[in-house]
C-alpha cells in the first residue's frame, strides 16, 4: 500500500528522478522546495526549511487541493524524506553552507517527531568520509568504506552532513522514531553517462568520489526500500552503486591507484570501494543501473 511523503528537496538533481520513482510504486507525493517540480500528480509547496515554523506546517498540510474536497483536515504523513540543503561548498560561504543544512535537518526531524510520524529519511553523503572536498591529495583510511568508518571531514559542507547524522541520531533515541541517514555517493543521472569515457581515461580523478557513484534512479529504489522497512530504529546507509568506475577487478585497480590505503574487508571483483554491501542485505536493494550498461567499455 502506497505511503504518504513528504519529500524536502524534490526538485533539486537527485529529487527529479527519485519523486518520479516513489510515484511509480504508488506512493503520494507533496514535494517541498524553493523551486516547483514539474512532474504530473506532484504538488510543490513553496517552502524555506530553515524556517522552523514554515517546516512544521509543511509536514501538517494537504498534499493538494483534493484535500479540501474530502474535508476533515490534512491526513497523516507516513514519511519524510528531506534532501533539501546547499548541495556543496563554494555555492555559498562556508558558515551559510553548513548553517543552512544543519538547521534544516533539525527542523525537519523535530517537526516530524513532534507531529507523529515515525519515519524520516535524510540526505547524508559520501562526502563524510572526508576525502571528497579535502584540502589536497587525502587517502581513505582503508577500503571497503563501510557505515561504521570513523568520518572525518574537513569542510563545511562534509562537517554539517556528520553533525546531521548526529542530530538524526539524538530525536531517534528520543522518539522512539525511525531515522535513516543515506550516505548518497555522486548523484549520476541518465545524461551524465557521457561523461564516463572521460573518467575511466583519467582513473585518479574519481578518487575523491571513491570510484563509486548511484544512479540517481536507484537512489530512488533505495529510499523506497527505505520508506517500507520498518522498526530500525537510527541507521545509516551507503547509497551507491554495486561496482567500481573502473575496467579492471577493484582489487587491481586500488593496488595501482589507491597504494596506500589497506584493505581491511571484503572486496570481490568489481565491487565498489563504498559498499553498498548493508543496503543490499538489511534492505534488499538490487541496482538497476549499471554503469556498463550505458557506457561502451
Amino acid at each position: 500500500m502506497g505511503k504518504r511523503i513528504v519529500f524536502t528537496g524534490g526538485s533539486g538533481k537527485a529529487g527529479r528522478h527519485v519523486v518520479p520513482y516513489l510515484l511509480g510504486q504508488g506512493h503520494k507525493v507533496l514535494n517541498v522546495d524553493r523551486a516547483v517540480l514539474e512532474v504530473p500528480g506532484v504538488h510543490t509547496l513553496l517552502t524555506d526549511v530553515t524556517d522552523g515554523a514554515q517546516v512544521f506546517n509543511a509536514l501538517s498540510c494537504h498534499f493538494g487541493y483534493e484535500g479540501y474536497e474530502q474535508a476533515g483536515g490534512p491526513k497523516p504523513v507516513d514519511a519524510v524524506v528531506h534532501f533539501a540543503a546547499v548541495p556543496r561548498i563554494l555555492m555559498h560561504p562556508d558558515n551559510q553552507t553548513f548553517s543552512e543544512n544543519t538547521v534544516s535537518t533539525y527542523n525537519v526531524i523535530e517537526a516530524a517527531a513532534k507531529l507523529g510520524i515515525r519515519k524520516v529519511i535524510i540526505a547524508s553523503s559520501e562526502t563524510t568520509y572526508g576525502v571528497c572536498f579535502a584540502e589536497g591529495d587525502k587517502d581513505y583510511k582503508e577500503f571497503p568504506l563501510t557505515e561504521d568508518y570513523d568520518v572525518d571531514p574537513m569542510d563545511s559542507y562534509g562537517l554539517s552532513k556528520v553533525v546531521n547524522e548526529k542530530t538524526a541520531r539524538a530525536f531517534a533515541m528520543r522518539y522512539g522514531i525511525d531515522v535513516y541517514a543515506l550516505r548518497i555517493g555522486n548523484v549520476i543521472a541518465p545524461e551524465d553517462y557521457a561523461a564516463f569515457p572521460g573518467y575511466l581515461a583519467d582513473p585518479p580523478c574519481r578518487k575523491r568520489n571513491a570510484w563509486s557513484y548511484i544512479d540517481a534512479r536507484d537512489l530512488g529504489q533505495i529510499v523506497h526500500l527505505c520508506a517500507e522497512k520498518d522498526g530500525l530504529g537510527f541507521q545509516v546507509f551507503n547509497a551507491v552503486n554495486d561496482t567500481i568506475t573502473a575496467t579492471i577487478p577493484t582489487r587491481e585497480f586500488l593496488a595501482t591507484y589507491a597504494p596506500g590505503t589497506p584493505i581491511t574487508g571484503e572486496i570481490d571483483g568489481f565491487d565498489a570501494p563504498l559498499s553498498n554491501r548493508k543496503a543490499r542485505e538489511v534492505l534488499g536493494f538490487k541496482e538497476e543501473h549499471d554503469w556498463r550498461k550505458y557506457v561502451d567499455v
